[in-house]
């Protein structure tokens, strides 16, 4: 009896002293995980930062599959160049056919020419399924003079932009969740700074997806409408007659006149210019050259004295005068 009393006991301390040590090593495997973890987020937010400028995502980047599209995205354009005979009409009918299908009509711009004719270019945006039978419906309006038709697939594009909004939106996230577990000022100015830098990124990728999403779904054609010129009935008799004549003469007397009028023109300055130089000359430098031979003459008779004047030749005496000889 007394050996299994004395068991007991020595059964129960060796109990309680396995438990005391099992909650002990808990206890410490808890503090090293937490620090670890403290560690690790602040080793991931750095790498983090890194790839943000980049419009990646760190280790969340690399996790995330791009995902899986039912059909390939194409853009569709085209251009229709079509001639009618009244271009409002054809106008309305191009806009209820594209509202009829589910489209819209965009720009618009109607010019005229100098004979009249009305010309109208449009943009009609319609839905990629119902792009064949809007194209054919706006070909029969009246006569079809050029048709231009394209196909872009940007299903790539479409991947690429959406894997990386998904990746982009996941390091905002743990951006965010950094930030509320952030305790030094430091740390929380560098954190939001990078957090506007990712959300810029990750506007300007949502911006493309709704661009890439708009050109996908709608289709893009350009229509011109023309107007069909009049035609002049032709004459039955081509010899020409009196007006004729007389409507041809008067043509070839304004076309002289205009010649004409023309070589005037380019003659006019120089005439203009040779019209001043005479005057020039007529009313300035002529009258100022007798002048000067003058003043040269009586210079040179104040310098000299005055020149000898010739004597008479003496006349033979007549018979009969003293001073004669027989």
């Amino acid at each position: 009896m007394h050996t299994r009393r004395s068991v007991r006991p020595a059964r129960a301390l060796a109990g309680i002293l396995l438990a005391a040590g099992l909650a002990l090593t808990g206890c410490s495997a808890g503090d090293s995980d937490s620090g670890g973890g403290a560690t690790g987020d602040k080793a991931a937010s750095r790498a983090d930062a890194q790839d943000g400028a980049y419009g990646g995502a760190g280790k969340g980047a690399r996790q995330t599959a791009p995902p899986e599209l039912s059909a390939s995205r194409i853009i569709r354009t085209a251009s229709l160049t079509v001639q009618v005979n009244d271009v409002p009409k054809a106008l309305d009918e191009a806009r209820t056919t594209a509202e009829n299908a589910g489209g819209y009509v965009g720009d618009e711009t109607t010019t005229r020419d100098e004979g009249g004719h009305e010309r109208t270019r449009v943009v009609l945006r319609v839905p990629v399924e119902k792009y064949d039978e809007v194209m054919g419906e706006l070909q029969g309006t009246g006569k079809l003079l050029e048709r231009t038709a394209k196909a872009q697939d940007v299903t790539d594009q479409v991947v690429d932009v959406e894997s990386r909004i998904k990746s982009q939106r996941s390091s905002v996230a743990r951006i965010r969740a950094l930030m509320d577990q952030a305790t030094k000022l430091s740390d929380v100015v560098e954190l939001e700074s990078e957090l506007s830098s990712r959300q810029a990124d990750l506007e300007a990728l949502l911006a493309r997806q709704a661009s890439l999403k708009d050109r996908t779904s709608l289709a893009t054609v350009r229509l011109s409408l023309s107007e069909t010129p009049v035609k002049k009935p032709a004459k039955d008799d081509d010899d020409p007659g009196f007006l004729d004549a007389l409507a041809g003469g008067w043509h070839a007397f304004v076309t002289m006149l205009r010649w004409l009028a023309v070589v005037l023109g380019a003659v006019l300055p120089f005439a203009a210019v040779a019209a001043l130089l005479v005057l020039l000359w007529l009313r300035v430098v002529r009258p100022r050259l007798p002048r000067r031979a003058e003043s040269a003459s009586a210079s040179a008779m104040t310098a000299l004295g005055p020149l000898p004047q010739a004597r008479p030749a003496p006349q033979a005496a007549r018979p009969g005068e003293p001073g004669t000889q027989d």
